[in-house]
């Protein structure tokens, strides 16, 4: 039962905006009870005794003179067994029991257990009494789901060290004490539950942040080879209506070498959301064999829900994230979209009158993107065995007609990393993922091309460098072409062009809905790249030693190449051997 620390009236109501009096004892953040409905609400700003609060129900009927009650804690979000594989809400309500219980309509002002307080989780502890732990060390785990362990940690706001005075397996649930805890020399005992709670708004604590190196592999080519990520970097995916952003964000949901995924659907319609929830447990995950679902959380909030509710599902997705990636996890966090995130800041802070920004937004607009994104990194977990976490963002943006200018876009420029620009013309021609490698960017890239020389081909960043030059090139030969002819172009000019072409048609192009091209390993990207341009080498070689380019330019071979992203990976390296040499006996035939 929540205490119950201030209460006052409902003065001024201005949508999902309150203003309360008499409530001169709350602090910002503060969770309140707003009118007799019992509307969740949170503290956003305070004047003398008037509070302003943001509503995360609708406030349709409510009424000046209506009762405020604080529960004198800020918003949190529960963290125990029972977290993977669920649906929740921007405020961490289970969305599947708010079915059961109501129907397709959510009921305001309902209570619902976050986590489910009955059932018993099987403990395996890893001390035993008399061990001395400190904040984040490993009690004992709980196995999950088939593929997740949950690690019961020291609560991370403990200081000191502290010796283990009871621990013992057995069947509990998430609010019985699994361990006592004494400080080392003297004070009160800790009992420690499974279930623990964090304020949303406050980062997890760490035992240091390093620079990320390694790549988060997403078997998306245009990705991976070209604009990559690491694990434990950001991302963004701005792009206009129309242009994949959701489908990005979904394959990379689905297929990054993350052990768990984090997705938030804010604002989003809600037919992609049901997409989701459709998809994502009939999905085999290709690492375990098992259900997507058994390593994902889910937090939907459609653009039918609450405006308010927005603002807050980010922090409650990225406190999730930051919990398992403590454990020891890499965890992935997608964000679909920041934008409608932002545009909740915006009703909010025109709501309170605040001075506004550029666009409306308010002037903190950058600060609370920045907040958002610097929770992601490579770290170094509490704990006394030192383990790394990872925690990757990945936030989409819809600016409005697409325009780059946007100042949410501009924004999150300052902050992420990597940039994918989805462009709606490639998207029209059915170009996916519609990602504009022009325009794209990877400030990870140098680190990532080490990785992938060391680790999967010595020649990885030689040829990616070579593409990228090829698409630059032919970007300024088709400007040559419109303006005087393809006839006036030279042979090795010609030779680009058919390079790049199959460079952007067989390479670029990949095809979500296809059990095999949907994702594509590391050595077959290597692969497919190395024979296009091995191709676009000999046939160069050829073409200035005199031989047509007509000829050159209709090999048979190229066929084969167009269709080796359809080759099965388990075949990839003995069918890249017959493709090369068939490449290099069909050029020597030429002429």
């Amino acid at each position: 039962m929540e205490t119950k620390h201030s209460s006052g009236k409902i003065l001024k109501i201005a949508g999902p905006l309150v203003v309360a009096t008499g409530m001169r004892d709350v602090q910002m953040f503060d969770v309140v009870r707003v009118s007799e409905a019992g509307l969740i609400g949170e503290v956003i700003e305070v004047h003398g005794d008037q509070a302003s609060i943001q509503v995360y129900e609708e406030t349709a009927g409510l009424r000046p003179g209506e009762p405020v009650v604080s529960s004198g804690r800020p918003l949190s979000v529960e963290l125990a067994p029972g977290l993977m594989g669920q649906i929740f809400d921007g405020i961490q309500r289970p969305l599947t029991a708010m079915y059961e219980q109501g129907g397709s309509q959510i009921q305001r002002g309902v209570e619902y257990d976050h986590l489910d307080r009955g059932r018993l989780w099987t403990f395996a502890p890893r001390v035993k009494p008399g061990d001395e732990v400190v904040a984040g060390d490993i009690l004992g785990t709980v196995q999950e789901t088939q593929v997740i362990e949950h690690r019961v940690m020291v609560p991370a706001d403990l200081r000191g060290r502290y010796e283990v005075t009871a621990i013992a397996p057995g069947d509990y649930t998430i609010l019985a004490t699994v361990a006592t805890l004494r400080p080392v020399g003297g004070g009160a005992a800790v009992d420690v539950r499974m279930l623990q709670t964090w304020p949303v708004r406050v980062a997890r604590p760490h035992a240091g942040k390093h620079a990320p190196a390694e790549p988060l592999i997403t078997g998306q080519r245009t990705i991976d080879m070209f604009n990559p990520i690491t694990i434990g970097g950001t991302a963004t995916i701005p792009g206009p209506f129309g242009s994949g952003k959701t489908v990005v964000q979904h394959q990379l949901a689905k297929w990054s070498a993350a052990d768990i995924v984090v997705y938030i659907g804010c604002g989003e319609r809600g037919n992609e959301m049901t997409d989701v929830l459709n998809e994502f447990p009939e999905l085999i995950d290709p690492n375990t064999g098992r259900s997507m679902m058994e390593r994902t959380i889910l937090i939907a909030n459609t653009s039918d829900m609450p405006v308010a509710a927005r603002e807050a599902s980010i922090y409650t997705g990225i406190t999730i994230a930051e919990y398992y990636r403590d454990m020891g996890y890499s965890v992935s966090i997608m964000a679909d979209s920041t934008s409608r995130w932002a545009e909740a800041l915006r009703e909010m802070s025109g709501r309170l009158e605040e001075m506004p920004g550029e666009e409306g937004y308010p002037a903190y607009l950058g600060s609370r993107l920045a907040q958002f994104y610097e929770r992601a990194g490579a770290v170094t977990c509490l704990g006394q065995d030192r383990r790394p976490g990872y925690l990757t963002a990945i936030g989409a943006v819809s600016p409005p007609g697409g325009d780059m200018s946007d100042p949410v876009v501009q924004a999150t420029l300052r902050i992420v990393k990597v940039f994918w620009r989805l462009d709606s013309d490639l998207a029209y021609r059915r170009h996916f993922p519609a990602i504009n490698w022009m325009q794209s960017y990877s400030l990870y890239a140098d680190k990532v091309t080490e990785w992938m020389d060391a680790n999967i081909a010595g020649r990885w960043s030689a040829r990616r460098r070579q593409a990228l030059r090829l698409l630059a090139d032919e970007a300024a030969l088709e400007e040559i072409v419109r303006l005087v002819g393809a006839d006036t172009l030279s042979a090795e000019d010609t030779i680009k062009l058919e390079a790049a072409r199959s460079l952007r048609e067989d390479f670029l192009h990949q095809n979500s809905f296809d059990p095999v091209d949907t994702y594509t390993p590391l050595a077959k990207q290597f692969y497919l790249l190395d024979l296009i341009m091995s191709y676009h080498d000999q046939a160069q070689e050829a073409a200035r030693g005199g031989r047509p380019v007509r000829s050159l330019q209709n090999l048979d071979v190229m066929a084969r190449i167009a269709r080796y992203k359809a080759v099965d990976p388990d075949e990839a390296e003995t069918v890249y051997r017959e493709i090369l040499q068939e490449l290099e006996d069909e050029i020597a035939r030429v002429g």
